[in-house]
């Protein structure tokens, strides 16, 4: 199965923190926010990192900014990341186009959150 390669931590609120993580994991192998501090945590290509969805109205002291949020995930294989994603019913949309960066695609999770997919050269 096709991984993102990493981010370096990302907090964020979700009307169904359980569920929204859990569709993460199945579909982009983030692993589930962990339950107690001895349970392992993802492990990306840079590092380690907690994939954290929060609920809605946490409040202040989440590390949230007050508007909507798009993030970027680096994959090692676009093409086959975008395939298993649409084989699974989820709308992706690639850029045809190669940056100088690399490849792009686009899509949502299931609460509707932007998520960008890169494929770096």
């Amino acid at each position: 199965m096709e991984r993102v390669d990493g981010i370096g931590g990302f907090f964020f609120t979700a009307r169904d923190p359980a569920g929204l993580a859990r569709w993460y994991a199945v579909h982009l192998g983030i692993d589930e926010v962990p339950t107690s501090y001895d349970a392992e945590v993802w492990t990306q290509a840079a590092g380690e990192t907690v994939f954290a969805p929060f609920p809605e109205g946490v409040g202040d002291d989440a590390p949230i900014g007050p508007t909507g949020w798009g993030i970027n995930f680096r994959v090692s294989d676009l093409p086959a990341m975008a395939a298993q994603l649409r084989a699974a019913g989820i709308e992706v949309a690639v850029d045809p186009t190669e940056y100088p960066n690399g490849w792009f695609a686009q899509l949502a999770d299931p609460e509707g959150n932007a998520i960008q997919l890169w494929q770096p050269i």
